[in-house]
């Protein structure tokens, strides 16, 4: 049986290697994406004096470029990867893990797991900027309160379940909101079939953090070691942000005609 350190040390050297994984990917985007842009908008009740009525406006805000957006989560996760093979990063990290946490992972998480969901949120056709703000904060507390599960056991003899089915709340209610546009797009007709699959795939993946997470704290096989459950931690991660980046780039930022 492999010692911990040992673990760790491939642990290590797997960041590292996940960590170049995440950076090529993130500068084929930039490099190769086309211009193609989605419009961020701003709803607001617009007094109209003459018929003492007030009427819904909606102007454009900004248009965001998508392939520097797929970059950006690609490009958080390298980075907190490298850091975490860093020198003295690395002791705190370990150190962390020895004791069943991850502070790193979370704060990563919260932040390009947040990113991928406003991603999908436009591919689906959520535009407005509150909407966006909505979904990328119930994301963020989704991954925060997997920070808490994780900080709250560190004192507890029996698991405490609380903060993860929060989690499963704050995790959830963005793909609800996300599904309800998407099946009003869906039923005009005008949904790419690429965007089918980035749904249903990204939604599979994101389920498997959570499972993963349940048979660490169930000590389910080989999840008994922490250190197993992070290992696919890192592996999961690569695997959503890989396939949410290709897909995309395939369905729309490879296009001539964008």
């Amino acid at each position: 049986m492999e010692s911990v350190e040992a673990t760790l040390h491939r642990l290590r050297r797997y960041n590292l290697a996940m960590g170049s994984f995440h950076l090529i990917q993130g500068i084929v985007m930039v490099i190769l994406s086309n211009q193609y842009s989605v419009p961020i908008r701003n709803s607001f009740l617009h007094y109209i004096q003459e018929t003492n009525t007030l009427n819904a406006m909606t102007e454009d805000i900004v248009l965001l470029r998508m392939g520097p957006m797929v970059a950006a989560f690609l490009f958080m996760s390298a980075l907190a990867h490298f850091l975490l093979a860093s020198p003295k990063i690395f002791d705190w990290y370990a150190a962390n893990l020895k004791r069943g946490i991850n502070y790193a992972r979370w704060y990563e998480y919260a932040f390009s797991a947040s990113l991928m969901m406003i991603l999908i949120a436009m591919l689906s056709g959520v535009y407005d900027i509150v909407a966006l703000i909505g979904l990328f904060g119930l994301t963020a507390m989704m991954n925060l309160f997997g920070l808490m599960m994780e900080l709250h056991n560190q004192s507890t003899q029996k698991t405490n379940w609380t903060a993860f089915w929060f989690g499963c709340v704050a995790g959830i209610l963005p793909w609800v909101g996300v599904t309800i546009y998407f099946l009003g797009s869906a039923n005009t007709g005008d949904m790419p079939t690429f965007v089918y699959f980035i749904m249903g795939s990204l939604f599979f993946l994101f389920c498997l953090f959570a499972i993963n997470m349940v048979l660490q704290y169930k000590k389910v096989g080989r999840w008994k070691n922490y250190l197993y459950g992070e290992t696919v931690y890192i592996f999961l991660s690569l695997t959503a942000k890989s396939v949410l980046a290709w897909q995309v780039f395939g369905g729309v930022l490879a296009r001539s005609d964008y």
